[in-house]
């Protein structure tokens, strides 16, 4: 399976830097192009990339690993805006109640559309609870700092919700006999999910506080970071380590690092400037960036991860079984459970109606429901839950590239025109 990856990889991306300016003119998101790709090359087309999720699981969650935390760090450096309830009500408010109101609806909707077991029905859910803070280019932030509200929303809710899926997924497997939950659910409780979130966040927190800190007095001594790729995989890879450890998600320490470390870079530069404390309307100097190769090495890094994880998805849809009631549950996941999970938790009193609605639409699937298929696969879940899970996951992942690429461009166009008005 290697081989003919690294080829088409490397011809896709040959292929995109040099017609990418084409590619921007079209309505519909880049994901959108690399997953028919992936079909044409794979056993839907040619046959040159023939993937089959569950033989090849180990190898699918280490590349979706990898490129979750990629995408996770980069998106927390990007965000760039200080720690205020009222910046982060909306996207908290997602990653937290709205993540347990998916997983509920996505429930109900596997078990009754699908017809799969309780168990097995959660898992899917759980699976498919987290966005994609990359695949719909047009809804993430488009420069370090941007505080647009459906922007950032989604944003900082792809990054926070790809860790706190984690909780449903263990629980799923709990149910499933196959992870050990406790009597009454104790050991849930009180590790997968108090300890493992409240650790990792606080872990990924202050190691980027630290990383900031060895940044800047390395600045006052007259030096200047010369080698920004070591410092973007030597932090990813120290924190998820650590993380791992400890017993903590390591998918939340990434993004709280990345976020710890652009926000202290933006404090610093206010206060080298001689600017007041940072607020939520505080306006953001122009060199407040902790470095523009930086920030530029990490997104092209999370473009690269988008590339080659989409390419294996689309190949992967020749194995889906693409029976109505699987297109069936991926409507409904995508155009009901994602809209009456966040109407029923965000109020209008935390964000206006239209951007409200926006953030209802876009809750895009992707590589972080990859790493969960691939990686509760690998806890020996039975073959009789693993294949229909997998069957439905892809194509609610195919369906919402589609949909949320082939709409983003003109709802976010006319989302921002109304909002220059």
């Amino acid at each position: 399976m290697l081989v003919p990856w690294f080829v088409l990889v490397g011809a896709v991306l040959i292929v995109m830097a040099f017609s990418s300016h084409l590619v921007q003119r079209l309505p519909l998101s880049p994901a959108i192009v690399y997953l028919g790709v992936g079909a044409l090359i794979g056993p839907l087309g040619a046959e040159l990339l023939p993937i089959k999720p569950l033989r090849h699981a180990e190898t699918l969650e280490l590349l979706a690993e990898i490129a979750v935390l990629i995408t996770l760090f980069a998106v927390g450096l990007r965000l760039r805006v200080p720690f205020s309830p009222r910046l982060w009500a909306v996207p908290i408010r997602l990653a937290t109640l709205g993540m347990a109101v998916t997983t509920g609806l996505g429930m109900l909707a596997a078990h009754w559309v699908l017809g799969l077991p309780w168990p097995a029905a959660l898992l899917l859910a759980a699976v498919l609870a987290p966005t994609d803070p990359v695949l719909a280019s047009e809804v993430q932030i488009r420069q370090p700092g941007d505080r647009d509200a459906v922007r950032f929303s989604l944003t900082a809710e792809g990054g926070l919700n790809d860790g706190t899926a984690f909780p449903a997924v263990m629980l799923a497997l709990g149910w499933m006999g196959v992870h050990e939950l406790g009597a009454f659910g104790w050991r849930w409780i009180a590790v997968d999910l108090l300890w493992a979130v409240g650790a990792g966040l606080a872990l990924g927190w202050w190691c980027g506080k630290a990383m900031a800190w060895a940044v800047a007095r390395l600045r006052e001594s007259g030096h200047r970071l010369e080698h920004e790729e070591f410092l973007v995989f030597g932090v990813i890879a120290l924190v998820y380590g650590m993380a791992l450890g400890i017993r903590a998600y390591g998918f939340l320490a990434v993004f709280a690092a990345g976020a710890a470390l652009g926000h202290c870079e933006l404090c610093g530069a206010f206060r080298a400037q001689g600017g007041e404390a940072v607020g939520d309307d505080a306006s953001e100097p122009r060199d407040a960036a902790h470095s523009s190769r930086l920030i530029q090495f990490s997104v092209q890094c999370e473009h690269l991860a988008e590339v080659a994880l989409v390419l294996l998805i689309g190949s992967a849809l020749a194995w889906a079984d693409w029976s109505a009631r699987a297109v069936l549950f991926a409507a409904v996941l995508t155009g009901v459970v994602r809209p009456l999970a966040v109407l029923a938790t965000v109020p209008r009193r935390l964000i206006e109606r239209g951007p409200r609605r926006l953030v209802a639409w876009f809750g895009i699937r992707g590589v972080g429901s990859l790493y969960y298929l691939c990686y509760a696969y690998g806890e020996d879940v039975a073959r009789s839950h693993a294949e229909p899970v997998a069957s439905a996951a892809l194509i609610t992942i195919a369906v919402s590239i589609l949909a949320h690429g082939i709409s983003s461009t003109p709802l976010m166009e006319r989302y921002m025109a109304r909002h220059e008005r």
